[in-house]
């Protein structure tokens, strides 16, 4: 293998998300040479709980990579080095002698928790200023709290000093690399509520607060980092970035943009806003850490919709619809439907700017099931839209909107946020950002890959009946909110 990257580099990305997994190797000009991916499935036990197989993510990620690896023959010896984007916030125990899984994964969307942060609502201001996140149980900390109080395998293993906990993204590296080392990077990290956004480390006070020991924990590590080896086929493949798939995303088309608010639609929405610098602080938006090495760090002013993708599903299936058949019906259903109703899209949480964890999604308005299905992509726009609003607010140079993910192949999404923000919004012609994002990074983020992007805008565009479907939305909204907490409802999170 070559120790300099050379027109002949490639570059394997590994993108464990939470409808698929998926493999895909770019060469040093941005081109995607060769893909694959593998849908994975969820269970939802009881209200609130959200939980995925830890050995069912692992076998879709490997045969996701030796699926790449076939299709690209003796190119394969080509790859210089992987990479590895997960999902952030979730997490998962496992037995440090042997690897196994002790628990289910669970999802970022999982706040069984929630309750139990109430005794720590004195404690949120300090929490904040140390994470950057709001006290909440989407984070991995209560999670792994909750492991470790209700699961028998979690606490016998830590009795014998055996067990290993944290993000998803050091359970598959640990199963994934010949070394089997036990690390995880800053922007994972930064998703459990136990790591200082200052210092970089697992935070002592933080630890103490949610009682998890720090040996449990893996070693914290730049994001650029020499991880292991990646063995296939004889090949070792040195794996050296690990990050979110998010914090990814941004990257896609290059160094990220000041005048550029990042929109990936996913399973949930995130919406970010880059700097090099500390981000203008905001009462109700999250600080994250995006990237961080030895001379560098990218930080994001951010904000989350958690149902996205998961709210199309989850609404599909109330109304006894294929969620796959919905989707393809989406798109006449958004040129056709004029008047849908109203839909308070609360699914898995209401999350920024409001971050209330237990409001009851519902439709205000009849409609048949096209209809219903139009409300909740409008529902997804508005949601997107607020946080938008408030990025505009605190950061007034922000001059266009930059969408990826699955759901920005909806172009009746991208142009009702465009209307929206009134800003233009770009849609570039390979919506998985993730991967790419990934695989820009390992290739250290070329000039080219920026200039490579042929995108499709969406101008802002007249439209008065969306404009006051957005009004009575946000105001249905904050009434349902006022009612939830005036009915002694769950507070909101801190």
């Amino acid at each position: 293998m070559n120790s300099s990257p050379t027109s002949a580099s490639l570059y394997l990305a590994i993108d464990q998300g939470g409808h698929a997994s998926r493999a895909a190797v770019f060469d040093h000009a941005g081109n995607m040479v060769a893909r694959a991916c593998q849908p994975i499935s969820e269970t939802r036990p009881r209200a609130g709980w959200v939980e995925q197989d830890p050995l069912g993510l692992l076998a879709s990620v490997r045969r996701c990579v030796a699926a790449v690896a076939n299709r690209l023959e003796d190119r394969w010896r080509d790859v210089r080095c992987a990479g590895l984007a997960t999902q952030r916030a979730s997490v998962c125990c496992w037995d440090r002698e042997n690897g196994a899984p002790l628990t289910p994964v669970l999802s970022w969307q999982d706040r069984r928790a929630h309750e139990w942060l109430d005794a720590l609502g004195a404690d949120a201001a300090m929490i904040r200023a140390r994470t950057g996140l709001m006290l909440s149980a989407h984070y991995g900390a209560t999670k792994l709290r909750w492991c470790l109080d209700h699961l028998p395998a979690a606490r016998t293993a830590q009795r014998r000093q055996r067990l290993g906990c944290g993000p998803l993204a050091t359970f598959l590296l640990r199963q994934l690399l010949h070394e089997h080392g036990e690390y995880i990077d800053p922007a994972n990290a930064s998703r459990t509520l136990l790591w200082n956004i200052e210092s970089g480390e697992w935070d002592p006070r933080l630890l103490a607060l949610f009682g998890i020991a720090r040996e449990v924990l893996p070693m914290t590590v730049p994001t650029r980092f020499d991880f292991g080896h990646l063995v296939h086929d004889q090949q070792r493949i040195p794996l050296t970035v690990v990050t979110g798939d998010q914090s990814a995303a941004v990257f896609a088309w290059g160094a990220p943009r000041n005048d550029t608010v990042y929109i990936n639609i996913g399973s949930g929405a995130f919406v970010s806003w880059l700097t090099h610098e500390s981000p203008p602080q905001h009462d109700r938006l999250l600080h994250s850490v995006v990237y961080r090495d030895t001379r560098t760090t990218w930080s994001a002013l951010e904000g989350t919709v958690n149902g996205a993708a998961t709210a199309i599903d989850v609404v599909a299936r109330q109304l006894g619809r294929d969620p796959q058949h919905v989707l393809d019906a989406l798109p006449g259903w958004l040129d056709t439907v004029k008047s849908p109703p109203l839909f308070l899209n609360t699914v898995s949480g209401l999350g920024a700017p409001w971050w209330v964890p237990d409001l009851s999604e519902r439709f205000i308005g009849g409609g048949d099931v096209a209809a219903r299905m139009v409300a909740v992509v409008e529902s997804i726009a508005f949601l997107t839209t607020v946080i938008v609003e408030e990025l505009c607010r605190v950061q007034p140079g922000i001059a266009r909107i930059m969408t990826s993910g699955g759901l920005a192949k909806l172009g009746g999404l991208c142009s009702r946020l465009a209307t929206l923000c009134e800003l233009p919004v770009e849609r570039p012609a390979e919506s998985e950002a993730t991967a790419r994002g990934l695989a820009c990074l390992l290739a250290g983020c070329p000039d080219s890959w920026r200039s490579a992007n042929h995108a499709t805008v969406f101008a802002p565009v007249p439209d008065s009946a969306l404009q006051s479907r957005y009004a009575r939305w946000r105001e249905n909204l904050e009434t349902a909110i006022a009612e939830h907490r005036s009915q002694g409802g769950p507070s909101p999170e801190n």
